[in-house]
């Protein structure tokens, strides 16, 4: 994690919870290039798990340790950095376009976008929206204030400027599944929204973060003049741009799409360099002592069938 103790650091944005929708937003908005802090002071609710049975992946489960170990290896992977700290407040500057994140340790930061991703009452978020977003509700004659989950719409967007929320999200936010792909959705509505400022057409303003083989580029598509005509169909005529603005987008739209181009060579690169990263956060030893008598002649039994062509 990043030691953020004696520096201050200006973002493109800044997550506030390590969680699963925490990580996923992170790894979408670090992917496609923009500057991007994840905080975590470490107290998340789903610590409270004995075991993480229903997330994919993992067919026998996985411990909340490990897991946590895995989500934040991949934000830092992905270019995010990953601070080990509470967050007490996010407000406006001087500088109104941007956010003051104010940690308990480390130093100030600021960004243009933050998304807030922590199930607790939300406090740290009170000085930009005051009142109107938090709900109280009684509970055994007791009165509480929470955050309100429908102050930010399905889309994570809220009545502040450049402020998500990924959770708390209501029931998107109570299965680690769910809050991943919900952390996911919101951290791909920052990028449109980032990407229509930037003068991108509503019709090509949403991110597709993949990769594509060879053969998707075979044809046609390996052809710019096909792609211009597809970016030509969906950004419309109604743009509003001028000439010259519309065909820069649109190279750069272009380029995009074939850095995205993955030879089978490199495609096996990645998959061995995943696995690697994957025994490396997990550890070795620890794999090795998972594997015990019944796996290995597991283990046997399908290779031999495979050897054979036998069920």
């Amino acid at each position: 994690m990043t030691d953020r103790s004696s520096e201050s650091t200006d973002y493109d944005v800044v997550i506030v919870g390590g969680g699963p929708a925490g990580c996923a937003a992170g790894v979408f908005t670090a992917r496609y290039g923009l500057e991007t802090a994840v905080f975590d002071r470490g107290a998340a609710p789903l610590r409270r798990c004995a075991h993480l049975e229903n997330y994919l992946g993992f067919p026998a489960g996985i411990d909340i340790d490990s897991f946590y170990d895995l989500i934040h290896a991949q934000v830092e992977e992905a270019g995010c950095d990953l601070v080990a700290d509470t967050v007490d407040t996010v407000d406006r500057g001087d500088d109104t376009e941007r956010f003051v994140v104010d940690p308990q340790d480390a130093a100030s930061v600021t960004a243009t976008v933050v998304v807030a991703a922590t199930w607790y009452d939300g406090e740290y978020l009170r000085p930009l929206g005051g009142d109107a977003m938090f709900e109280t509700h009684d509970h055994d004659g007791e009165e509480h204030e929470h955050f309100d989950p429908a102050y930010a719409d399905a889309d994570g967007r809220t009545p502040i400027d450049g402020l998500y929320v990924a959770s708390p999200a209501g029931q998107r936010s109570t299965q680690a599944v769910v809050a991943a792909g919900h952390g996911a959705h919101v951290g791909r509505c920052v990028l449109a929204d980032r990407r229509r400022e930037e003068g991108y057409p509503d019709g090509v303003a949403e991110h597709y973060d993949w990769l594509r083989r060879d053969a998707e580029f075979s044809g046609e598509w390996n052809d710019r003049d096909r792609w211009r005509d597809w970016f030509d169909d969906e950004a419309g005529e109604d743009h509003g741009l001028s000439d010259e603005r519309y065909e820069r987008l649109r190279e750069r739209y272009i380029d995009r799409a074939f850095e995205t181009r993955v030879s089978e060579t490199s495609a096996d690169e990645r998959s061995r360099r995943g696995l690697g990263r994957l025994l490396e956060t997990i550890g070795t030893d620890r794999v090795l002592d998972a594997i015990d008598d019944e796996t290995i002649e597991a283990y046997v039994r399908r290779r031999r069938s495979g050897e054979t062509g036998t069920d």
